[in-house]
């Protein structure tokens, strides 16, 4: 076998047409890669050679049936296949010789694109920032997808007596084996088999690992398949030699080892590697647990495809990457598909849009390059997570007004985790988490909180709470409660009620504006005093740990609202000024509630302090920005003070909190005092369990602006003056799900996927040499080889013929 192989890789270099095939082959690829607008690594700013990897293995389908077609049918044409069976080696010898022959002209072939690799992490900012883990495994993947090629190659050329024909069966079979079983597996008949039939595809399993991980079904998958082609290889040459009921019976066999493996015999998650460098695509155990577990069928629908700017394909990557790893790990029990909402003509477009916004589906327009200029383009970065009884919007783009679209686009994919486990999880909820909103102390309408409720109901059911009608019966039922803005005082049978609510474990939203100050008066009047509001709450909140100081905060990192600025010919003159009392907070925590969130928009909002409280832990979520400073009772404010220029002296402080996270067993507020009037049930007995709760010192944040020509609400976080979309809602369901859920839960926020760009300047000053480098020096090193070698060639058997002479 030794001797074949050694037969196998000279003669084929010692052809200058083997040279030839090679240098094409790195030709295009190097153009491809780095030249054409579409595909170049340069044109897409990342930097990754995931460019490359896509486009391998089409090229390669051209390639491995170039080297491979004189393999054996060269042979039978040149006469010289009956001399090779005459010397001592099996027909198992000479198919392995060869294959191993075409496996290392093939890794000869690809040895150059190295350079791609080097030039990638010299272009890279700073240099050095590339994923090498990704890289190495995506070479792997090549050399997996190689040797199922070779051997698909080897086989067609057993088969014909001439090498045209081996290479074009070879072709032809290579593209079945890589899409055909894909593209068959779209058809939309084919129902629950339709994984199945992917999963016998090579681009299943090349894509796999491709991106940076190894499985043992992927590993088995490429060894299973080469092996099977190698068998038939060796049968059909053997043919004359072997009975033929023994060779069906090996083929038979052969099948059902293949089928066997490649099905339901090992699991797609075994033997997981992931390369990559920051584990990117390795699953938190929170999520294994929760897809193990499913009880019911789960379906994913993705809106995110067809042609996008290279930042939405990585986003658009990244979600069909995780939900393949969510797949194989949730037992049959998930499937996801991605459709394309502008597909068709323009009314089938127009009818699916207007459906995926009834469902709250919205697009985003953004800019793609075109040769022309930029055009614009919808996309929709939502998907869809069903079950039988539930439907869960995921929104798939995370923005971030301060943030550059690719920061923007790198924490979206750091969330794709938690969006998706956090939709599974509560579209597959047994039974529904009660959410209540109090009512009773002059709290926001439901108009006003409607965006809020709305919100939250696909995973809860959400309502309203009369704390002087609830029975301990519902306080039990119920798992949060929002106390938002009240403007009357709480009796104290309410705080009664509360603090039994709290202690057997109910959670808290507190979000009270200690200060009764409103934009509506102030227009009136165009000056209000800053009063303190009496909610009789203080005694309560002091004895769990915090307190709202009764002042207001204004912080130049603010908002705008539309004041009056004189008048042209009679007409008002609006204009939009940035008004201190409605401050922007950027979350600055660590805690996974705020990570990768937007500014938050409040309304005359306070500072919370914090108090020492034997058993409670506290955590600042939410602190002004390091320009605010506060006034406090009795100071007048006015829309004056738009018109003054801001002393920076004044505005100078260090952050104040706003916002608190309270954790642990909340002490009891009516320990050793009677039972307050208006409380006809006697309290089940309870031991104090540990909770959570959040103290915020605005409630305007939870309330969403209307429209004043229809009364219908805005969404919430929207401002209208300005026409910006901030993070409230985003705030308000990753609290939520915080108070609900296991803490580890939440931590799914905490996933860091590394950003890795192109040095931007670098790439504009150096685009050309780079371009220069990486077409043309692979080709001219790989003619300089071919050179050298033909001339060694030359000179030696120049002299052997000298010699005979």
């Amino acid at each position: 076998m030794r001797s074949i192989y050694i037969k196998e890789v000279a003669s084929y270099f010692n052809s200058l047409i083997g040279y030839l095939a090679i240098a094409f082959f790195l030709l295009i690829t190097g153009l491809v890669v780095w030249v054409f607008p579409d595909t170049s690594i340069l044109s897409s700013g990342y930097a990754s050679l995931s460019g490359f990897f896509t486009i391998a293995p089409y090229l390669f389908m051209f390639l491995i049936p170039a080297i491979s077609m004189r393999s054996i049918a060269g042979e039978k044409v040149d006469g010289t296949f009956d001399l090779l069976r005459s010397r001592p080696h099996t027909f198992f010898d000479i198919v392995l010789g060869k294959y191993l022959g075409i496996i290392t002209i093939g890794l000869l072939a690809i040895l150059p694109t190295l350079l791609y690799a080097a030039s990638v992490y010299l272009l890279a900012f700073p240099s050095g920032n590339i994923d090498i883990g990704s890289i190495i495994a995506s070479y792997l993947g090549l050399f997996f997808l190689m040797s199922s090629y070779g051997a698909i190659s080897i086989f067609c050329s057993s088969i014909s007596n001439n090498p045209i024909v081996a290479f074009l069966l070879a072709v032809f079979a290579c593209f079945i084996a890589f899409y055909g079983f894909t593209a068959i597996s779209d058809l939309p008949t084919l129902g629950n088999t339709t994984s199945f039939i992917r999963n016998l595809g090579i681009q299943e399993h090349y894509d796999n690992i491709s991106r940076g991980v190894l499985t043992l079904s992927d590993f088995v998958y490429f060894l299973s398949l080469s092996a099977l082609f190698i068998l038939f290889t060796r049968g059909h040459l053997g043919r004359s030699f072997t009975p033929r009921k023994r060779t069906l019976t090996a083929y038979t066999i052969a099948i059902v080892v293949f089928f066997t493996l490649n099905s339901t015999a090992l699991l797609p998650a075994a033997g997981r590697i992931d390369f990559t460098t920051d584990k990117r695509f390795t699953l938190t155990e929170t999520s294994k647990d929760i897809l193990a577990n499913l009880q019911e069928d789960v379906s994913i629908t993705v809106f995110l495809t067809g042609k996008m700017p290279s930042g939405f394909e990585r986003l658009q990557t990244a979600t069909t990457d995780l939900l393949t790893d969510l797949k194989s790990y949730a037992k049959g029990r998930l499937h996801f598909n991605v459709i394309d909402p502008l597909s068709g003509n323009q009314q089938e477009q127009q009818a699916f849009i207007q459906a995926l916004q009834e469902r709250g589906i919205t697009p985003t327009n953004i800019s793609v390059k075109t040769d022309a200029g930029f055009s614009q383009q919808l996309v929709f970065p939502s998907a869809v997570v069903a079950t039988a009884e539930q439907e869960i919007t995921v929104n798939l783009l995370q923005q971030k007004n301060a943030a550059k679209p690719e920061e923007a686009l790198n924490n979206s994919i750091e969330n794709l985790e938690y969006a998706f486990l956090s939709a599974i999880h509560n579209a597959t909820q047994s039974t529904p988490n009660f959410i209540g909103f109090t009512e009773g102390h002059g709290e926001p309408s439901d108009l006003e909180l409607q965006d809020a409720m709305q919100s939250l109901m696909p995973a809860n059911q959400v309502g309203r709470v009369h704390l002087n009608e609830v029975t301990y019966a519902s306080l039990q039922q119920l798992k949060v409660i929002f106390i938002v803005k009240p403007t009357t005082p709480f009796s104290e049978a309410d705080k009664y009620k509360l603090d039994y609510f709290i202690r057997q474990g109910g959670r808290v939203i507190w979000a009270i504006d200690q200060i009764d100050a409103s934009l509506d008066y102030l227009r009136k009047t165009g000056s209000q005093p800053v009063i303190g509001r009496t909610l009789n709450l203080d005694d309560q909140l002091f004895l769990y740990g915090a307190r709202l100081n009764y002042n207001l905060l204004a912080d130049l990192n603010c908002s705008q609202i539309p004041l009056s600025m004189g008048s042209v010919a009679g007409q008002s003159q609006i204009q939009l000024a940035p008004w201190y009392f409605y401050p922007i907070l950027m979350p600055t925590s660590t805690n996974p509630i705020l990570r990768n969130l937007d500014g938050i928009r409040t309304e005359f909002i306070g500072t919370v302090d914090t108090l020492e409280t034997n058993g409670i832990k506290k955590e600042i979520l939410l602190s002004s920005s390091p320009f605010a400073r506060t006034i406090t009772t009795p100071a007048p404010i006015s829309l004056q003070m738009v018109e003054e220029a801001p002393d920076p002296v004044k505005f100078r402080t260090k952050p104040m909190p706003v916002a608190v996270l309270l954790t642990g067993k909340f002490p009891h507020l009516f320990e050793n005092r009677p039972t307050p009037a208006g409380i006809t049930e006697t309290a089940p007995p309870l031991e104090t369990k540990d909770t959570k709760m959040v103290v915020i010192a605005d409630g305007d944040w939870l309330i969403n602006q209307t429209n004043n020509k229809d009364q219908s609400p805005y969404p919430l976080g929207w401002d209208r003056y300005t026409e910006q979309q901030f993070a409230n809602k985003s705030f308000m369901l990753n609290m939520v799900d915080y108070l609900l859920n296991d803490e580890r839960f939440i931590n799914l926020r905490n996933r860091e996927v590394k950003l890795q760009l192109l040095d931007q300047a670098k790439v504009k000053a150096e685009k050309t040499t780079w371009q220069v480098i990486n077409v043309v020096a692979p080709v001219l090193l790989l003619s300089i080889i071919a050179l050298c070698q033909q001339l060694w060639r030359r000179k030696k058997y120049g002299q052997i013929k000298r010699v005979q002479q």
